[in-house]
């Protein structure tokens, strides 16, 4: 009867110390956790309005590809692969989602939708403002097709370099 009684004791005990050390490792990682800053959720974009008649014929007319800007600089224009008739702009790790309107002058306007920034496309050159500054990002941007647009007007071929070949 001692002997079991001893056994009935000492798996007890281990259990007990195995659970208090369980609990005791178990203990900074709650404190870890709980000092822990709580992870944000990215917030999801809510969805854009859809695109009709004028902004998609606006879209249309926008040169897609690279620009070549001042100071050995280049923007990035792209359709927006989520909503239809809006156009995304890249300039060095900055992106934005922009809505192309058709001025009355016949300068094409990308719009930033958050309101921070404008592309203003002419027929021979491009820039990109920060409307919020009062600012130019970068100017003197031209596209091939400005590029040609402009060789064109001055009665002389495209540089080839310029050239979608």
């Amino acid at each position: 009867m001692n002997r079991h009684f001893f056994a009935a004791v000492t798996t007890l005990t281990l259990a007990a110390l195995l659970g208090a050390t369980a609990a005791g490792a178990a203990e900074p990682v709650k404190r870890a956790a709980a000092k822990a800053k709580p992870v944000k959720a990215a917030k999801a974009e809510p969805p854009l309005p859809t695109a009709e008649g004028e902004q998609l014929a606006a879209a249309a007319m926008t040169h897609f590809g690279e620009y070549q800007c001042e100071q050995s600089k280049s923007v990035q224009v792209a359709m927006n692969p989520k909503f239809e008739g809006y156009i995304d702009v890249l300039f060095g790790k900055q992106r934005w989602t922009m809505r192309p309107v058709l001025s009355s002058t016949g300068a094409l306007r990308l719009e930033d939708v958050k309101g921070q920034t404008l592309m203003l496309q002419i027929a021979h050159k491009s820039m990109l403002m920060d409307v919020k500054v009062g600012r130019r990002l970068v100017d003197e941007c031209v596209h091939e097709k400005q590029a040609q647009a402009k060789a064109e007007a001055q009665g002389q071929p495209a540089a080839p370099s310029m050239m979608g070949n």
